[in-house]
């Protein structure tokens, strides 16, 4: 019986943690063994789970990276010890997803993969892996990544280092490991991100693109929804926003001063905000902290009448294709990868930062009115972004790897 192995950060929880668990399931319905090796946060898995390394583990590694801009150097004792649970099992085929937060040393685990001829699948959820510090550079308009990292205007940003720039250090030591590999697939989760990689360090492996996927029978529309009763803003436009975490990147600002702007019978509703940032946001935005709670989320996108996504990094949008699933439009900028998840059908794309063209969008969708979009938005959704048929690709790619060994 063929087995897979994936490290990913979260076990079973967060977008990536769960995409892992679904790809997983098609593994293990498809006659595999499946094994999830994690960081934090697991939740009970269909997989059989590894805890890699502890609180300390974690702690000392985040240190490292604060201290020295050490990140994905840590863990040494920690990486050793899923090594030699690696041997034990002996995987058929090993899936990576991110290898940064503070739990997994690269270094080791790239010179053990480099020994052995284990086909290794590297799905890119950000662009950590091919800069010397950031995980993401659009932003602010960095083009370091393709020559050499150096000097990093990010250093205070997710992976912060206080004191020291090990950011050339760290790009050419990610050069050397991540090349190290023969059978080695990246697969990027947009078309845009695989351009981006393809300008990188790691230009020359093999590369693919699968979309990531939404369960479609989980996340669809429904006629029965009390959100807006819950809430008394029954007359009210609703406008949505889902983040894991806000911040300007995010598009925090920009909600705030749309806020400003649209006129009294719209409301927003924001997932995914801390307490600080609920205190301070205006009467017309209500804000909710982050939630587990599925089923939550999916009626909120049902009773929104649109669905904002204002990053302006996204290497896919996963919200923005669950909102689609859910039969909701949505507007998105124009930037990253954002654009491709939608058409003429299914939303609208606009300058991004700009408020005036998000105020014309939402007028546009508040005029035809959000069943002229519904049937497209799902029909796109189920098209594009199913998980069964996104996740059996990577089952495909395992396969593939196998028969060219």
């Amino acid at each position: 019986m063929p087995k897979v192995l994936q490290i990913c950060v979260e076990g079973n929880t967060g977008s990536t943690g769960t995409i892992a668990e679904s790809i997983g399931k098609i593994a293990l319905n498809s006659g595999w063994e499946s094994y999830i090796a994690f960081g934090r946060f697991p939740r009970e898995s269909n997989s059989k789970l590894i805890k890699i390394g502890n609180y300390w583990d974690i702690f000392l590694h985040g240190i490292e990276t604060r201290i020295f801009d050490r990140h994905g150097l840590g863990s040494r004792g920690a990486t050793k010890k899923l090594i030699k649970e690696i041997i034990q099992i002996a995987p058929d085929v090993i899936h990576l997803h991110h290898l940064h937060g503070y739990y997994i040393n690269i270094e080791i685990l790239f010179k053990f993969l480099s020994e052995n001829n284990i086909p290794v699948v590297w799905t890119f959820h950000d662009c950590w892996s091919i800069t010397g510090h950031c995980t993401y550079f659009d932003y602010i308009g960095c083009d370091k990544w393709k020559t050499e990292c150096n000097n990093c205007p990010q250093m205070k940003e997710y992976p912060a280092s206080i004191f020291i720039d090990r950011s050339k250090k760290n790009f050419y030591l990610k050069k050397s490991l991540f090349n190290s590999v023969d059978n080695l697939t990246v697969v990027s989760v947009s078309n845009w991100l695989n351009d981006i990689v393809g300008k990188s360090f790691m230009r020359k492996l093999s590369r693919k693109v699968i979309y990531n996927g939404v369960d479609v029978e989980l996340f669809k529309p429904s006629s029965s929804n009390n959100i807006k009763e819950k809430f008394s803003i029954e007359s009210k436009f609703l406008i949505f926003g889902l983040a894991t975490t806000w911040s300007k990147r995010k598009g925090l600002d920009d909600f705030i001063k749309l806020s400003k702007n649209i006129d009294e019978n719209a409301i927003i509703i924001l997932v995914g905000l801390n307490t600080a940032q609920i205190k301070t946001l205006p009467k017309n935005i209500i804000g909710l902290q982050r939630t587990e709670n599925v089923q939550e989320l999916v009626d909120l996108y049902v009773a929104s009448d649109v669905f904002l996504n204002l990053s302006v990094e996204e290497t896919f949008g996963l919200t923005t294709a669950e909102a689609l699933s859910c039969g909701t439009p949505a507007i998105v900028y124009d930037a990253t990868a954002s654009p491709e998840l939608i058409d003429n059908h299914t939303g609208i794309i606009v300058e991004k930062n700009n408020i005036q063209s998000l105020l014309v969008a939402i007028e546009e969708i508040k005029k035809n009115g959000k069943s002229f979009y519904t049937e497209h938005c799902r029909t796109r959704a189920v098209k594009y972004f199913d998980k069964n048929i996104r996740f059996k690709e990577y089952f495909d790619l395992y396969n593939e790897k196998l028969n060219t060994i």
